[in-house]
């Protein structure tokens, strides 16, 4: 696999998590989620998830396994946010890294032909989904992030450097 089939996302949501059509991945054969956390189903520096979000992580939980899995390295967060949820939760991921995704698809007992990775992120999200062999969404970040440097600033210069390595 070339650098630009790596970074390239398999569905591109122009809007948030929310938008995603789970019907249609119930359709593709998709049998478990793996979700990035910060940016995709809360903003960056947020502490309270959205309703909506909420309510779409319960429809989602309904057709598949779901996993969070975060970069987030502050356990106690992610894990209260989990609970909350009803997900089970991996902290400090690492991602790119497959060891925490790996982890998960053992425990899901599913092929990463049936599992798609839902992220705000080309370098991390996008690309270890991508290195695994999953389905990868790239999604719209839930609102604007608290913490513009980690998040909006980050995701812009991702792409920036991407763009040349695509064509």
């Amino acid at each position: 696999m070339n650098y630009q089939q790596l970074l390239t996302p398999t569905i591109t949501c122009s809007g948030s998590v929310v938008d995603l059509d789970l019907d249609a991945l119930v359709e593709r054969g998709i049998k478990g989620l793996i979700l990035d956390f910060d940016d995709t189903l809360l903003p960056l520096g947020a502490l309270v998830v959205d309703p909506a979000v909420a309510q779409w992580v319960d429809r989602a939980k309904a057709l598949f396994q779901v996993w969070i899995v975060s970069n987030n390295p502050n356990r106690k967060f992610l894990t209260t946010m989990g609970n909350l949820l009803g997900v089970q939760t991996i902290h400090a991921a690492n991602k790119p890294s497959r060891k925490a995704l790996r982890r998960v698809l053992e425990s899901m007992q599913l092929t990463a032909a049936q599992v798609a990775v839902i992220g705000d992120r080309l370098l991390t999200d996008v690309l270890v989904g991508n290195r695994l062999g999953m389905t990868t969404i790239l999604v719209a970040p839930p609102g604007p992030s608290r913490i513009f440097w980690r998040g909006g600033l980050i995701r812009r210069l991702e792409n920036f450097l991407v763009r040349p390595i695509g064509g």
